[in-house]
């Protein structure tokens, strides 16, 4: 299992990343190179920091303040083994994980890679789909472009259909 991961950095404590007070690690690397992406220095997959799980999770539990971990990007599914690992320490510990995406849910899925569904099944709330600068808007919570998706993962397997996000719904 792999107990590392190269992140581009981290925000301590976050209100914008997703609902309460969160922590935010910033995968380094993506494929995807959205038009108007809001951090292409995380795209390049030789630059970061290769960082200890256990050293991020020792670094969550000195906030006693945090509801839970963001996993943004760069692509976090790109190392999708070590944020498997990060998503599944932090659920243990009691935090709420959300995760961002440029891929769709449906396309994880039908890939049936291991690691990737194992970063799925760990992930609470997901964030799919491309930045899409045509569809950016500034009202959006926890998203930049209309497009993309607040899947409530946990429901949505149960359901076996995508189902989103109350925190999403109007807005």
């Amino acid at each position: 299992m792999n107990r590392k991961v190269r992140i581009a950095g981290v925000v301590k404590e976050s209100i914008v990343d997703g609902p309460g007070i969160r922590f935010v690690v910033f995968a380094q690397g993506c494929h995807h190179h959205c038009d108007g992406c809001h951090n292409p220095a995380t795209h390049d997959f030789k630059s970061g920091n290769l960082v200890d799980v256990e050293a991020i999770i020792d670094e969550m539990k000195k906030n006693p303040l945090l509801d839970g971990i963001t996993l943004s990007g760069g692509e976090p599914f790109e190392q999708a083994e070590g944020f498997c690992e990060l998503a599944r320490r932090s659920k243990e510990l009691g935090y709420h994980v959300m995760t961002y995406t440029g891929y769709t849910y449906e396309s994880l899925l039908e890939k049936k890679d291991a690691r990737r569904l194992g970063l799925l099944e760990n992930t609470d709330l997901l964030v799919d789909g491309k930045f899409e600068v045509e569809n950016k808007s500034l009202m959006l919570k926890f998203r930049g472009s209309k497009n993309q998706r607040i899947i409530d993962v946990n429901k949505s397997r149960q359901q076996n259909q995508v189902i989103l996000s109350e925190i999403g719904v109007g807005i």
